[in-house]
């Protein structure tokens, strides 16, 4: 690998100049990508934004096609919840015209999760709006900001005169909210970069991921017995039934947080391995016995377990609950569908990762707070099956998920400076094209 050569302090400063100049452009263009309502299924507008995007940066976007078939047999796959007709991933590729520096890969998720209720949110959540310095949005902070931060870096270099002396992956991908295969079908068809850049949100301030847990996904059915609500004895209650299911969950929960189950990334983190009920339906009537209810389980796989292991505690749970009497005549269905992720330790020695690091700090006089994180990335991927670094940090997000998400202006503009005199420094520079 070609070490870093130290980077010009005049173009050190012309870069950051070319930051701050667009700056208003690059909030511009996140307003843009937050209009995308890509939630799963949806997200073409977005992957079509992001291609007129990189053809303004000047690179060519091309498709890259989730294809279940092809990552069936990889480790990193996770059953899909839906088709992949219709929403490939775009990618684009700089190359220098002499290779000098040591390749890095630009990677981040169009994809978001659904607003939930529309009417509890300040201003409507695709209608992005700036107020007391934050942008507000679905998506602003996770993690479309981040998105705009690596976009506004490389175009800062070519603002002042430079581009990477090395090959410049950028990736925009699906469903990191959901299984991930957008990442891995990415990461497989393109070569390995020395080292990656996620620009993930932190958790409500700017940080550098140090550890993830891992995720699996279920849901479990269950089929009672109808009846008129005169005759409820002569049913199988579907929703109670379901809901007895539950409590052996949160059994499971509090058991998995054990002091001596905890991997020594999370120590001092409170209740890192979180279970969560996150769907629910079930029920036909009032007045009537229900007769089917569906479960939707996110649950938390934390180091020196994984994600087959946790599947089979989940197959096991739903087996036993079978015995409770809530579910005496009822059929019980469980099916694995979404994320079947391990969880993972990012090197904090790489130099990827040192170099962001110093050179956050360097430009804002803060350091980038260590986060284990209780929830997940893409870049699991390339750090379990590719072993190529990752540097894992992003912008002051906020709400992510919940009501009036938003990003902090300031804290993207930190987060484009980092990324620009990273990879300047990371790949080397030469005179753009």
């Amino acid at each position: 690998m070609t070490e870093a050569v130290p980077l010009d302090p005049g173009a050190r400063r012309a870069i950051l100049e070319a930051c701050d100049s667009l700056r208003s452009e690059g909030e511009q263009a996140l307003m843009r990508l937050v209009r995308c309502p890509s939630t799963l299924g949806n997200e073409q507008s977005a992957l079509a934004e992001m291609a007129r995007v990189y053809e303004g940066l000047g690179l060519e976007p091309r498709r890259v096609a989730t294809d279940p078939a092809a990552l069936a047999g990889h480790p990193g796959f996770s059953p899909p919840l839906i088709g992949y007709e219709g929403r490939d991933n775009v990618v684009a590729v700089h190359r220098p015209r002499a290779a000098k520096g040591r390749s890095l890969a630009l990677q981040g998720h169009v994809d978001v999760v659904p607003e939930g209720a529309e009417d509890e949110w300040t201003t409507p959540p695709y209608e992005p709006e700036i107020r007391g310095g934050r942008m507000y949005g679905r998506g602003a902070g996770d993690m479309k900001a981040g998105i705009l931060s690596y976009v506004t870096a490389f175009r800062a270099l070519k603002l002042a005169g430079l581009q990477p002396a090395a090959e410049v992956q950028m990736q925009s991908v699906i469903e990191e909210e959901c299984t991930g295969n957008g990442a891995l079908a990415c990461m497989l068809a393109m070569p390995k970069t020395d080292a990656v850049i996620i620009p993930e949100p932190g958790p409500g301030l700017p940080a550098m991921y140090s550890a993830e847990v891992g995720v699996v996904w279920a849901w479990v059915t269950v089929t009672g017995r109808p009846a008129h609500v005169r005759d409820k004895q002569a049913g199988v209650n579907a929703v109670e039934a379901a809901m007895s299911i539950w409590t052996r969950f949160e059994a499971y929960e509090r058991d998995m947080n054990r002091a001596e189950l905890i991997h020594a990334s999370f120590r001092g983190v409170n209740h890192p391995v979180n279970v969560n009920l996150g769907t629910f339906t079930g029920g036909e009537w009032n007045s009537s016995v229900p007769t089917r209810a569906t479960l939707g389980l996110r649950v938390g796989v934390m180091m020196g377990n994984s994600a087959a292991h946790v599947r089979a505690d989940i197959a096991r749970i739903v087996q036993e609950a079978g015995g409770d009497p809530a579910l005496k005549g009822a059929k019980v269905k469980l099916e694995f569908k979404g994320f079947m992720a391990d969880p993972c330790v990012f090197d904090m020695e790489a130099a990827i990762v040192q170099a962001s690091m110093k050179n956050f700090a360097d430009l804002t006089g803060h350091d980038l707070r260590k986060y284990p994180a209780t929830g997940l990335t893409d870049g699991r991927f390339f750090t379990l099956y590719q072993g190529t670094p990752v540097a894992c940090f992003g912008p002051d997000a906020q709400d992510i998920h919940g009501i009036d998400e938003s990003v902090g202006m300031d804290s993207m503009h930190d987060i484009t400076r980092t990324i620009a005199i990273t990879m300047a420094e990371w790949c080397g520079v030469e005179a753009s094209a």
